[in-house]
């Protein structure tokens, strides 16, 4: 957390900014801050996990119960691993009314 200082000179940057370069603010204030990332898991690491499942049970059917419990897991890290690379959600956007008030 910033100490009153710190945010009195923030304020005071921001301040000078916008007076120096007003396009410049508009700009970062209208847009976002990241470019847009996928919604959902990559289709192609949920058909590699579905293919990794499908050799987990055809081992399994054959009596490979060592291999296809290590197949079966390594499915199970891929589709994680999918799942987790989804972001949280929209990115943030700031908006002037948000930046602290001038002094």
């Amino acid at each position: 957390m910033l100490s009153r200082e710190d945010s009195r000179r923030l304020a005071q940057l921001e301040r000078q900014l916008r007076r120096d370069d007003p396009e410049f603010c508009a700009r970062m204030t209208s847009g976002r801050l990241e470019p847009p990332r996928p919604r959902r898991p990559s289709l192609s690491l949920l058909l590699t996990a579905a293919v990794i499942w499908i050799a987990a049970l055809i081992l399994g059917v054959l009596g490979w119960w060592v291999a296809a419990a290590s197949a079966a897991f390594f499915a199970t890290v891929v589709i994680a691993a999918a799942v987790l690379r989804r972001p949280p959600g929209r990115p943030r956007r700031i908006t002037p009314d948000q930046l602290p008030p001038e002094q």
